[in-house]
């Protein structure tokens, strides 16, 4: 049974996880010193030594980031027998390539940086768990050291949709990408695909695929930034007659409060995970927002 540590903003989500899975908790002392660098101590480190060890972890900002690093580089070093990392949202996943000189893919280094985490003696590679990473091939981004796990929480959605009369039901996918990405795991429902057109600052959204009227019907997508894709892709499918439109991404970034754009008379309910656990807790009590917990996933990972 592993020993499940993990950052402060993962509190929740760690605990949760920790009495489904009856795993025990670590404890980590995370202050920094007066100058603003970290002051971590890990409690207990004895218990490491020859234990399997998570860490669910939260890259919720650059600084966070250096923090949590110091901290999985010294596991190894206190005789961990292996190490897991949970990082359900990988936030750099959308800046994965160039599109002219000067743009710097901030994806391929955060890969590296991990990547060059010391290796537990018998317990061989870092395993890094992450959920619905925005592209795929990401995965070999990451150097021979580390093994990246490539989880999705599409099935906590099936799981909401179960409830749901299947008759009604549609899928819609914002862009071809997002179709390829999750359009399998609806083999039993009508797909519908929409296109987006940049026209300067704004996104000409329309239906190139399936039929939306008379339908429930659920955008799916991995994550919302600005959703601004996904608003002018509401719109498209109420104009053509769809009864309800509502909203999925596993990661709900939301930068500048744009969850006020996903207003109710647009969308009758969004779901996003707790992924991104600040997010998660500036949008409880909105009502027509749901959120679900990745927690039965996580534990499915720790105990597989």
């Amino acid at each position: 049974m592993p020993i499940l540590f993990h950052h402060p903003s993962m509190s929740e989500l760690a605990h949760d996880v920790a009495k489904k899975a009856n795993v025990p908790l670590g404890e980590i002392s995370w202050q920094t010193f007066p100058d603003g660098w970290p002051d971590l101590f890990i409690r207990d480190v004895r218990s490491v030594r020859q234990e399997k060890v998570v860490l669910l972890a939260s890259f919720e900002s650059p600084c966070s980031v250096i923090e949590q690093f110091a901290v999985i580089e010294a596991f190894p070093r206190y005789f961990a027998a292996s190490l897991q990392i949970v990082l359900p949202f990988f936030p750099v996943g959308t800046m994965e390539r160039i599109d002219r000189d000067g743009e710097v893919p901030t994806a391929v280094t955060m890969s590296r940086l991990l990547s060059s985490v010391s290796p537990c003696r018998p317990g061989g590679p870092t395993l890094i768990t992450t959920f619905d990473i925005h592209a795929l091939q990401e995965r070999f981004y990451f150097g021979d050291m580390v093994i990246a796990d490539l989880q999705s929480a599409i099935p906590l959605l099936k799981t909401r949709l179960s409830e749901t009369e299947p008759d009604t039901l549609a899928i819609a996918f914002p862009d071809d990408g997002a179709r390829k990405r999750f359009g399998h795991f609806f083999p039993e429902l009508p797909l519908i695909l929409c296109d987006k057109r940049r026209n300067g600052d704004r996104r000409d959204v329309r239906i190139t695929e399936g039929d939306p009227a008379g339908r429930n019907v659920v955008i799916v997508d991995d994550l919302i930034q600005t959703g601004g894709t996904m608003v002018e892709a509401a719109r498209a499918l109420r104009r053509a007659g769809a009864t309800t439109v509502s909203a999925y991404a596993t990661h709900g970034v939301f930068p500048d409060e744009a969850w006020n754009r996903f207003s109710p008379d647009l969308f009758d309910r969004v779901w996003i995970t707790d992924s991104c656990p600040h997010i998660a807790k500036r949008i409880q009590g909105l009502e027509h927002f749901e959120l679900l917990s990745l927690s039965p996933l996580i534990v499915d990972c720790l105990l597989a």
